[in-house]
């Protein structure tokens, strides 16, 4: 079996981006309790905020346009440990339509 992927947070500590970082390392966790091997939270500086899978980074805040909402971060993360599975409302938000 192979190993679990690792999601690693690299937050900011001059900006208090450590709140923010444990909340959505605790929404991932808790949303892929099965899938997820280990979520790692790193204090950095600088304005820093990464989110990386394996090594991959998947989100930078500079790059990307500022922090992603954690609808979108569990997309990400979905697609990448397991593409098939439907995320219920947090896939169905926002896709209705208009009246």
């Amino acid at each position: 079996m192979p190993d679990k992927p690792h999601l690693t947070i690299r937050y900011c500590t001059q900006c208090n981006w450590l709140l923010r970082s444990a909340w959505m390392a605790q929404e991932i966790l808790s949303t892929f309790p099965q899938e997820t091997g280990s979520v790692t939270l790193v204090p950095a500086t600088g304005g820093t905020f990464e989110i990386l899978l394996d090594g991959e980074i998947i989100w930078e805040r500079q790059r990307d346009g500022g922090f992603p909402d954690i609808r979108r971060l569990k997309q990400i993360v979905r697609d990448r440990v397991d593409p098939a599975r439907d995320l219920g409302h947090v896939d169905r938000a926002g896709n209705a339509p208009a009246p």
